[in-house]
């Protein structure tokens, strides 16, 4: 999926390794939040039952809540949870839905002394200090209490992909991004899960953490693709005739397919239990 066009990023030129600074990209999905909600895809029921299994209780605190997507399965689950969210209208759209959202990033957000059974992040844990959050987490969580990170692997099709990845580079020519492949494989994001994994045994803070992998499919027609596009970090923030540029090559492509194909899903987790007694 997209990355940061060049001149779109923060001023500070964070590295694509460190997203976690580039705060308003972060804070960019917000902009539709309704199309966010609406297009975005939720989590497998086989993730958020094993979790749930593995939590010692039903509090449950979403850190990047967005419109409370992941959080509102956690809520038919039977749990109670907070939610975390540092774009106020994401908060916003996510309060109307009956999800309680306190506005922060997690790093800044003030606990006072609630803790939780799990703390969970959603396809939002890059936008997250590593290191700070991990500690962080184990600080509001009880012990024997769950941390679960989790999200997608977005990668469409070749046929859809290529001309994707072709009009991003005539919007942003010069984007450092150009020369990644346009669909990368998924070892890559498997190495992100386990360096995050990493980060959080680093703590001390929690048991062994464990990496979980969920595959599964779902069927797009070209209006569905293209609602969910500009949902994605490399284009929240393309000025219309750039994301219109965009989805017109993405859009022919999809027709040339039928006007439809199947999106094949990797859902990847790094999950551990809080350790100690206090």
């Amino acid at each position: 999926m997209p990355t940061l066009p060049p001149e779109q990023r923060e001023q500070s030129d964070p590295s694509p390794q460190e997203p976690h600074r580039a705060r308003r990209m972060a804070e960019s999905f917000g902009v539709d939040a309704q199309r966010y909600d609406t297009a975005r895809p939720g989590y497998p029921d086989a993730l958020m039952a094993r979790i749930v299994a593995g939590s010692p209780g039903r509090e449950v605190l979403d850190i990047g809540c967005g419109t409370g997507i992941a959080a509102r399965q956690f809520q038919a689950a039977g749990c109670a949870v907070l939610g975390v969210e540092p774009d106020a209208r994401m908060a916003g759209f996510a309060r109307a839905r009956g999800l309680p959202v306190e506005v922060a990033a997690f790093e800044a957000w003030q606990p006072a002394g609630r803790r939780f059974d799990t703390v969970i992040a959603a396809q939002s844990w890059h936008w997250v200090d590593p290191v700070a959050g991990a500690a962080k987490a184990a600080r509001v969580l009880r012990p024997g209490g769950r941390l679960a990170i989790f999200g997608h692997a977005y990668e469409p099709p070749a046929e859809v992909a290529e001309p994707f990845a072709a009009a991003c580079r005539r919007v942003v020519p010069d984007s450092p991004f150009n020369g990644m492949p346009a669909r990368r494989p998924l070892d890559l994001y498997r190495a992100a899960y386990t360096k995050t994994a990493g980060t959080i045994r680093e703590t001390g803070r929690f048991e062994a953490p464990e990496q979980w992998r969920f595959d599964w499919r779902q069927s797009y027609t070209r209006d569905q693709w293209l609602d969910l596009l500009p949902t994605t970090g490399g284009l929240t923030r393309l000025r219309p005739d750039q994301l219109a540029e965009v989805l017109g090559a993405v859009g022919a492509a999809i027709d040339s397919l039928g006007g439809h194909f199947t999106m094949e899903f990797t859902t990847l987790a790094a999950t551990a239990v809080r350790a100690g007694t206090s």
